[in-house]
């Protein structure tokens, strides 16, 4: 495990625990054990901590700390390797993984440029491992049942969308506030929707456009982001297109009654579809507790600590089922099977659009383009347009005015 911050106290941690109680087991591996190699970090602390803490929940894991921390993992005797650091440090981690024949399952967004991808998607396979990306998102039950429709023509035809999550102060301001310098709510959690966008609705991405607002968790100059607002433009075989708006914010009020605040909306030919995060769920107050400590508008569907029926205590959500499926991916590859049809079986894993690098690409150049906009817009030159797959090559950020400059050449 590399990262030891909020994503693996909220999901690796539940995951690797329920996987140790329970295992992991299917008709063609059948049982098989997961255990917690290492944790890597920059200090170490939190990891000590949980590990103390944990107890038998979680067995006794190596702590390592930087630097040189992919080669004190890979000499802990590790099958498959978690990233879960800042995005700007996916690439490096990856990328060692999979050098060493390891398989990677990163957080999103997997990597940053169109570049870093294709170096990952080659050392994947030429190495004959999986490399996947978590969209937790896209196991969310609302999303589940709204491509159950587009895929059954229920829904026909998306014409347009808009997605919107805010988030508290406390994200920017102390949760990753030793690596937001430099960086923006786009790629922290804009990714989620611009995945979910490509995977349910498909077609062909052509054009992206960015704008965004400064001045809370950095200069009003300078170039860490409070919000941003992303147009994405999409074109379908019916010969029409389709744009959706992805508006992302860590500046909202911490004591905001939705805390974390998440919408979507699409319209089709026939209908409309509205998930609200709030209004689908439950509201809680508890004095002295909400909306700081618990939050007044929960999701339990993501993640959640239970007690069940039956008396015993459970962690689940599909946050955590999203680790549990790669998991299930890594152990059919290597366990499903006779050891002549891995190559099948590693075909097949690599097939599955929802999480493997190859299915990205998409999605990592809406990512490129978006900072790139933003990067230029922070050096004076705003208002810029990224298009894709035009006479020029796959990525051209496009300058009012008439000056361009590619990003990417090859077909995205």
């Amino acid at each position: 495990m590399i990262g030891a911050g909020m994503i693996f106290d909220e999901t690796y941690r539940p995951f690797f625990e329920n996987v140790r109680r329970d295992g992991l087991f299917s008709r063609t591996t059948g049982p098989c054990d997961v255990e917690l190699a290492a944790v890597a970090s920059r200090t170490g602390r939190r990891a000590a901590a949980y590990r103390a803490e944990a107890g038998d929940r979680i067995g006794d894991f190596e702590v390592i700390v930087e630097p040189d921390v992919m080669r004190q993992v890979l000499g802990a005797g590790v099958d498959f390797v978690c990233v879960a650091t800042p995005d700007h440090r996916h690439f490096d981690m990856a990328r060692d993984a999979l050098d060493a024949g390891k398989h990677v399952l990163v957080e999103k967004p997997s990597v940053l440029s169109l570049q870093e991808l294709d170096e990952l998607s080659r050392l994947a396979t030429s190495n004959g491992v999986l490399a996947k990306v978590v969209y937790h998102k896209l196991l969310d039950p609302d999303h589940k049942k709204l491509r159950t429709l587009v895929a059954d023509g229920v829904l026909r035809h998306v014409n347009n969308g808009y997605c919107s999550l805010l988030e508290p102060k406390q994200v920017s301001g102390t949760q990753f506030a030793e690596w937001i310098q430099g960086r923006n709510p786009g790629t922290y959690v804009a990714v989620h929707y611009i995945k979910l966008i490509d995977f349910t609705f498909g077609g062909r991405l052509t054009g992206v456009a960015c704008s965004g607002q400064r001045g809370i968790v950095g200069p009003a100059n300078g170039t860490t982001w409070d919000s941003i607002q992303l147009r994405l433009i999409y074109a379908y075989p019916s010969g029409r297109e389709a744009a959706f708006d992805i508006h992302t914010s860590w500046v909202t009020p911490d004591n905001f009654p939705g805390y974390v605040e998440q919408e979507v909306q699409f319209r089709f030919d026939n209908g409309v579809w509205n998930g609200h995060s709030r209004k689908r769920g439950v509201e809680c107050t508890v004095e002295g507790r909400t909306p700081i400590e618990l939050k007044t508008t929960m999701n339990n569907h993501y993640n959640g600590a239970f007690l069940e029926p039956n008396g015993h205590r459970s962690r689940r959500g599909y946050g955590i089922e999203a680790l549990e499926w790669f998991a299930r991916e890594v152990a059919h590859v290597e366990f499903g099977g006779p050891a002549s049809a891995r190559r099948e079986r590693l075909d097949a894993a690599r097939g599955l659009a929802y999480n493997d690098l190859s299915a990205d690409r998409q999605v990592v150049a809406a990512v490129q383009a978006m900072e790139a906009i933003l990067d230029r817009a922070a050096r004076g030159r705003p208002n810029g347009f990224v298009r894709v797959n035009g006479p020029a090559g796959g990525l051209e950020w496009l300058e009012p005015g008439g000056a361009s400059e590619l990003l990417y050449e090859p077909a995205v």
